[in-house]
């Protein structure tokens, strides 16, 4: 029986699956999945590499339709809005942190993090933009271009993007996955304590247990089926 969609959680999911056809046959990447997060909440989502993790992270957010179940983003469903719907929820209360950072190569670092907010129509973009940039240690890399900064500045800046528009819910995916393990871990300090700061829920999707233990919960992600949650 489907757990029922609690209208009181950020995020709920019942009974995600997802099928794709390659070469004529169906393959099944995800069956079953459950889970549910609460306003400031963190979970982990544990998994090795073609686990399915990223597919999920992406079916939560919005930005894949599942084969079956039934996704609530606080507490809209998302099977009953349109994909412009959908965007101007993400926009204005989710934020994305990536393996690969996804800068705008042809923007500044405080261009990048000002994106979203002028996108929103904020006035106040850049001086909220610095503003985070410093927060994150790079008040004296504003107008430098992501090729001349290092993956841990990048990611830096990335964190800076999410977080400036003060999202209700963040998912990182792999966030250290481009990183050497110094630089990996002062950028997930950094994560949680913006992340503690804001008072954001979070979703981190990783293989790293050591890393998933410092979150609320754990969901663990094998062969397509999602089972936890808890330590």
């Amino acid at each position: 029986m489907s757990t029922p969609l609690s209208s009181a959680a950020i995020l709920a999911a019942s009974e995600l699956g997802k099928q794709v056809s390659f070469n004529g046959e169906t393959l099944t990447i995800l069956r079953s999945a459950t889970l549910s997060l609460f306003e400031g909440e963190s979970v982990a989502i544990v998994g090795a590499s073609g686990s399915g993790k990223s597919t999920l992270l992406s079916l939560l957010a919005g930005l894949d339709y599942p084969s079956q179940g039934e996704i609530a983003l606080f507490g809209h469903r998302l099977s009953g809005l349109s994909e412009d719907e959908r965007a101007v929820l993400r926009r204005d209360k989710i934020g994305f942190v990536f393996q690969n950072f996804q800068l705008m190569p042809q923007l500044t670092a405080l261009e990048n993090v000002m994106l979203p907010l002028e996108l929103a129509g904020r006035r106040d973009a850049r001086d909220a933009a610095r503003s985070m940039l410093e927060r994150v240690g790079l008040g004296h890399r504003l107008k430098h271009y992501p090729k001349h900064l290092s993956g841990g500045e990048q990611q830096r800046v990335a964190l800076a993007r999410a977080f400036v528009i003060q999202p209700k819910l963040l998912f990182a995916d792999e966030p250290t996955g481009n990183l050497d393990p110094t630089t990996g871990r002062q950028i997930i300090d950094l994560l949680f304590k913006l992340n503690e700061e804001e008072g954001t829920a979070l979703v981190l999707v990783t293989h790293d247990t050591e890393l998933a233990s410092r979150c609320d919960a754990i969901y663990r992600l094998i062969d397509g089926k999602l089972s936890g949650a808890g330590r």
